[in-house]
């Protein structure tokens, strides 16, 4: 596969299209299942996890027309190519970089779903939808990991349920995670107390790229922690009464922003697209949180005459990976930074933006 084909598309996640989605970024289930009678990965040797890409290829190319995946080995790609489909949430930073032997991901040319081989389970199965769409997600992830099964022997344990390398995910073997937009939260001050909530009933808080990673520009995932003896319906059942309360109070400050300093938000939205539309060298940090305030400013309706959608497209294609393939060639740190700032100006230019 040539990833450069999908540059000029943006993967399902992003459309900015599905319900919730002036806060709601993308919804994400994803399923941990190791194959029967082998070593988990992280104790496989090369043959092991070999005989396992074979099994999962040919899973994958009996799987119904419903689920066409295209698989991609990985110890093949370039670094770039690999960091590039992290930014796209196709694959995770472990299985990029952290782990030996033969491993790969497949996925679909919507990047609605994706399959990791050989990660720290033999795989893991995720399903990406725009907005907040539990549901949705769920009913197409189950129908992916039945396809699977009718070709694949899962380990299952009938008092333990699904095995796998990490304690934390024996029994469902389920993640399910919302990706939110939290400006007005982190505005207000109400941030820290709302995540000290979360941590009490046992939900995990991450940022754009998961375990790991820093919440930038106003971006958080909030999944579950605890699978053995919950229930599939009951975990997503969990997450939804959280996020919809949360979603009450990030629409609760944005409606006191509005209230009481409406004017010192319409300065930092049009400061923000001052610095994107002018800075000849910014960081990919600095970009995330500009863009945060313009996102904001939109569904304040501060701003007119731009569709989130080329918002959340800058999120991601200002990123490392994603700057170096629209370029051509690698940059290090210093020409990433030019060249992004370029790449904004080109952007607003496009947009012609009102001042606000």
């Amino acid at each position: 596969m040539n990833l450069d084909s999908l540059l000029p598309h943006l993967g399902e996640w992003l459309r900015g299209t599905g319900p919730e989605s002036d806060v709601v970024i993308s919804t994400r289930i994803r399923l941990a299942r190791n194959l029967a009678h082998l070593p988990f990965a992280t104790r496989a040797t090369p043959a092991h996890k070999a005989e396992v890409v074979a099994r999962v290829k040919d899973a994958i190319t009996h799987a119904p027309p419903a689920h066409p995946l295209e698989y991609v080995d990985i110890p093949q790609l370039s670094h770039l190519d690999r960091q590039f489909l992290v930014e796209r949430q196709l694959i995770s930073r472990e299985l990029a970089s952290g782990l030996e032997g033969p491993r790969g991901v497949a996925f679909d040319p919507t990047e609605t779903a994706s399959v990791m081989v050989n990660e720290e389970d033999h795989l893991r199965l995720q399903v990406l939808r725009s907005g907040f769409a539990l549901d949705e997600a769920w009913h197409d992830i189950d129908q992916l990991d039945d396809a699977l099964e009718t070709r694949l022997s899962y380990a299952f344990h009938i008092q333990f349920g699904y095995l796998t390398a990490c304690p934390t995910n024996v029994g469902t073997g389920m993640r399910a995670s919302v990706m939110l937009h939290l400006p007005a939260l982190g505005l207000t001050k109400q941030i820290d107390k709302v995540f000290r909530a979360l941590q009490k009933i046992n939900l995990a808080v991450r940022g754009l790229h998961g375990e790991g990673s820093r919440a930038f520009g106003d971006l958080y995932q909030i999944s579950n922690h605890v699978t053995l003896g919950k229930s599939e319906t009951k975990i997503l059942t969990e997450i939804r009464e959280v996020i919809v309360t949360i979603l009450q109070y990030e629409r609760q400050a944005r409606q006191a922003l509005l209230k009481e300093r409406q004017q010192a938000e319409q300065d930092r939205v049009a400061r923000a697209i001052g610095t994107l539309s002018s800075a000849t060298m910014i960081t990919a940090e600095e970009t995330m949180e500009l863009l945060s305030a313009v996102r904001l400013g939109i569904h304040l309706h501060l701003i007119d005459n731009i569709p989130v959608t080329a918002v959340n497209q800058l999120f991601i294609h200002t990123q490392a990976a994603h700057l170096q393939k629209l370029a051509g060639h690698s940059l290090d740190g210093e020409e990433r930074n030019a060249a992004r700032a370029k790449y904004l100006k080109t952007k607003l230019r496009e947009w012609s933006l009102p001042r606000p």
